[in-house]
């Protein structure tokens, strides 16, 4: 079987393929998730699959390995045709992939997950020599991870380590990543990408899904795909972020401008001396302090797990807190049931969408209705309006521009980006006065974060108070009027955002102390 051919701008790859998607067409009902799909990665290759959610990224790195038979087209893998669906075959053919949401067994210790199911472990398996030669490939790769522990007892990022570990103890020659920088703090992405390098210096090919450009520009080569078909492959040396862009949404993008000053000061949500201590394992909160005005959206900038959830769920009535005051206007709501604090005109858009935003099984109009199916607006004497559900459904995915083949789909089968849009629309339309927003844009593509973040500046522009979480700097730099720095749960400087720079904010957020002087204008 001949090599591919890869030009760019006259010159010529001559690598050889070891993985060739040959017009790959995947269908699930009516929607076609691949539609004659074509590229080819090379032998000690970086590659990069970029697109848009729904783009059919997912879909097809799980025909590739095996999760999924391609309803059309030809998959190669060194040199052989690909043709079972079975998952066991592509680990022994040295296919391996780390999913976004892992796959590991939580009451089993981090060894117990790296050897089961490995084809190392048909055969009579030598525990100390297997855990010898785990520790080895932990040492050679500059991994620390503590074997013996339970995974639930791992954090997120560690347990991204057991999965990068688990590859390369099945001799993966092959390793697929989707998003696995999604769960990952700044540091270790980019360890991760070291380490990436490492294993290619060692003969393995990496395919990674991702959608943040620091790293598909770290990337040898790209294949752009649009509504499931594959619209280029190129080197990445020979190309532009706005480029590929450009490729992946069919259009230019809006460019970021500073936002418009607000006129006048009104508050609307002061939180003082805010105190909150779980009673078992998690991140207290110490004396939180900030006023939020009309027109306004104030950033919170933090590393993942620094309190920013703690936070936001003790200001929407998740949580009780331990002590302190959050007032909405000139009202105390410290405290209330979340169903009160909703209805006085809060909405919260939380930081995992599908554990605390949708329930996976209703449909994408009983999610937009979630916390309002009882008003009168859509009951009548305790039965549901059908008719008038169905219209605000409909009105709510045309506006909003939810990608869905029906009202009554289930909202697990919609891609991420549209996902969040359900929640999106179902709080701005729930809200009147303040959104809390946790990491609105985690893990979309740049489509869908240019219109998420359309949607939040009309709700400032309206009057809204906005309290926008986001771990991406450049958006809070982009999107906000100040910025709150937190780490540890405390609040380690306050900043209006033209007045501060990334450096200063960045190191803030590792949890060094600020110099007197530095605090921006408060509000």
């Amino acid at each position: 079987m001949p090599d591919t051919v890869l030009k760019d701008k006259g010159m010529i790859s001559r690598k050889k393929d070891l993985l060739i998607v040959d017009k790959v067409t995947k269908q699930f009902g009516s929607v076609v998730a691949n539609k004659e799909i074509f590229f080819a990665v090379k032998e000690g290759e970086l590659h990069c699959l970029l697109g848009e959610n729904g783009a059919g990224k997912s879909t097809i790195t799980q025909c590739i390995y095996g999760h999924y038979k391609p309803d059309a087209g030809t998959i190669y893998y060194a040199d052989r045709r690909l043709e079972s669906q079975s998952t066991s075959e592509r680990i022994k053919l040295g296919i391996a992939m780390v999913h976004q949401h892992f796959s590991l067994a939580n009451n089993m210790t981090a060894l117990e997950n790296i050897i089961v199911g490995s084809p190392k472990t048909r055969a009579l398996l030598n525990l100390v020599e297997a855990t010898s030669h785990i520790r080895k490939l932990s040492q050679e790769y500059g991994i620390e991870i503590d074997l013996s522990s339970r995974v639930s007892d791992l954090s997120v990022g560690e347990q991204q380590w057991v999965e990068i570990l688990k590859a390369l103890f099945q001799d993966a020659k092959l390793l697929i990543l989707d998003e696995p920088t999604a769960v990952l703090t700044p540091d270790e992405s980019e360890k991760l990408f070291k380490i990436l390098r490492n294993m290619i210096s060692n003969g393995m090919t990496v395919l990674i899904i991702s959608h943040k450009f620091t790293e598909v520009m770290q990337s040898d080569a790209v294949t752009v795909l649009r509504k499931g078909k594959s619209v280029a492959t190129i080197r990445t040396s020979e190309t532009t972020r706005e480029a590929l862009t450009e490729l992946m949404v069919g259009r230019d993008l809006k460019t970021k401008t500073k936002l418009a000053p607000h006129s006048g000061k009104e508050p609307i949500l002061s939180v003082e001396a805010l105190c909150y201590e779980p009673d078992g394992k998690g991140i207290r909160l110490n004396n939180i302090n900030f006023t939020l005005n009309k027109h306004e959206i104030v950033g919170i900038a933090g590393v993942s797990g620094n309190g920013q959830t703690e936070l936001f769920e003790t200001l929407v009535g998740m949580r009780a807190p331990s002590r302190g005051s959050i007032k909405l206007k000139n009202e105390s709501i410290a405290g209330l049931p979340p169903a009160e604090i909703i209805d006085k005109g809060i909405g919260h858009i939380p930081a995992d969408r599908y554990r605390e935003g949708l329930v996976g099984e209703l449909s994408v109009a009983d999610n937009l209705l979630l916390g309002r199916q009882f008003s009168p607006q859509f009951s009548r004497f305790g039965f549901i309006l059908k008719d008038r559900v169905k219209q605000f459904a409909l009105k709510s995915i045309s506006e909003f521009d939810i990608r869905t083949p029906s009202y009554k789909t289930p909202a697990k089968y919609l891609s991420g980006g549209n996902a969040q849009k359900i929640i999106i629309a179902r709080e701005l339309f729930q809200s009147s006065k303040v959104l809390l927003a946790n990491q609105p844009t985690r893990g979309l593509d740049v489509g869908v974060i240019e219109y998420v973040y359309e949607k939040l500046l009309e709700k400032r522009k309206e009057g809204y108070g906005i309290l926008l979480a986001s771990e991406e700097l450049e958006d809070l730099f982009a999107f906000t009027d100040r910025i709150l720095v937190i780490h540890n749960g405390e609040i380690q400087g306050e900043f209006v955002t033209g007045e501060t720079t990334i450096e200063e904010i960045g190191r803030l957020m590792a949890g060094d102390k600020q110099p007197k002087g530095e605090v921006g204008e408060a509000a």
